[in-house]
C-alpha cells in the first residue's frame, strides 16, 4: 500500500487506523528481531572454533618472554573443569585451555592462538570424546588424524607433546562413546607415542573399572572427573611433563 493510498484508506476507516499502526509496530518488530538472531547465530558460526574464548588472555601471555616451564593443557571440558574441580597444580606455570563441547577440529583451529602464541615448553593434549559424541566426522581416523597435525604444529614450533588417552566412560555415556571406540584410539595412541617419541600420559588405566567403565566414584556424572579423580591424573601429568621437560641423554663416545 503506498503512502497515498494509505492516508486515503485511513480517511475512509479512522476507526481501524490504531489497528493498522498496532499490527505495523509488531511486522516490524518481528523482522528486526529475525535481523538479530540471524546475525547472532552467524557470529556464532563464524567462530567456529570459539577462538574468542581465551582471545584476551591468550594475546597477553603471547607478549611476555617465554616462560622457563610454561605448560599448556589443550582439551575440551575435562581439561576446563578441572580447576575448579579440582587443585590445578597450584605454584606452577600451567595454563589452562579447555573449551566444553569442543572435538578436535575446534582445536585444531584454536592451537596457533591458545598453544603455539603462548611458546609455552610443553603442551598436554586431551581430546577426542566429544568427536565419538557426534553424529559426524567421529571416526576414529579423523581424530587420530587431527591428533597428529596437533603434534606436527607442536613439534614445528620446538614444544614438546604430552599425548593423552580418552577417558572411560560409564552409565549412559556409553551409548554416544562406545568403550569399544575409546579403547581403539586410545590403542593408536599408545603406538603413536611409541613410534613419534611423543610423550604417553595414559589416564584411562588410572580410571577404568573391572567391567571396563569409568570407575563411577571418580566421575559423578560418568564422563566428567571429579575431585578425586582430577586428584587421581594430577599427578600422572605432572609425570609426563616432567619426562617431557627432561633434557636428552648425551652419548658419551
Amino acid at each position: 500500500m503506498t503512502l497515498c493510498k494509505f492516508y486515503f484508506w485511513r480517511n475512509q476507516n479512522p476507526n481501524q487506523t490504531g489497528m493498522v499502526i498496532k499490527y505495523s509496530c509488531i511486522l516490524l518488530l518481528s523482522i528486526l528481531l529475525g535481523i538479530l538472531i540471524f546475525t547472532e547465530s552467524k557470529t556464532i558460526d563464524e567462530d567456529f572454533g570459539n577462538l574468542a574464548r581465551y582471545r584476551n588472555s591468550s594475546l597477553q601471555l603471547a607478549s611476555l618472554p617465554r616462560g622457563e616451564n610454561l605448560v599448556v593443557f589443550m582439551g575440551d571440558s575435562i581439561t576446563d573443569w578441572w580447576p575448579k574441580r579440582g587443585n590445578f597444580f597450584p605454584g606452577k606455570k600451567y595454563v589452562g585451555r579447555g573449551i566444553g563441547g569442543q572435538t578436535t577440529p575446534q582445536m585444531l583451529l584454536r592451537f596457533q592462538q591458545d598453544v603455539i602464541n603462548l611458546k609455552p615448553r610443553v603442551v598436554v593434549i586431551l581430546a577426542g570424546t566429544n568427536d565419538l559424541n557426534r553424529e559426524t566426522g567421529n571416526d576414529c581416523a579423523t581424530i587420530e588424524g587431527n591428533l597428529q597435525k596437533m603434534v606436527a604444529l607442536s613439534r614445528a614450533n620446538n614444544i614438546k607433546v604430552v599425548l593423552a588417552t580418552i577417558l572411560p566412560v560409564c552409565g549412559k555415556k556409553i551409548k554416544n562413546r562406545p568403550p569399544a571406540k575409546i579403547s581403539e584410539i586410545n590403542a593408536w595412541i599408545k603406538d603413536f607415542c611409541d613410534r613419534t617419541g611423543v610423550i604417553y600420559l595414559d589416564y584411562y588405566s588410572a580410571m577404568v573399572g573391572s567391567d571396563g567403565f569409568m570407575r563411577q566414584d571418580l566421575a559423578d556424572d560418568c564422563l566428567h572427573p571429579n575431585a578425586l579423580g582430577y586428584e587421581i591424573m594430577a599427578p600422572l601429568a605432572e609425570k609426563a611433563i616432567q619426562q617431557a621437560l627432561k633434557p636428552p641423554e648425551r652419548i658419551v663416545m
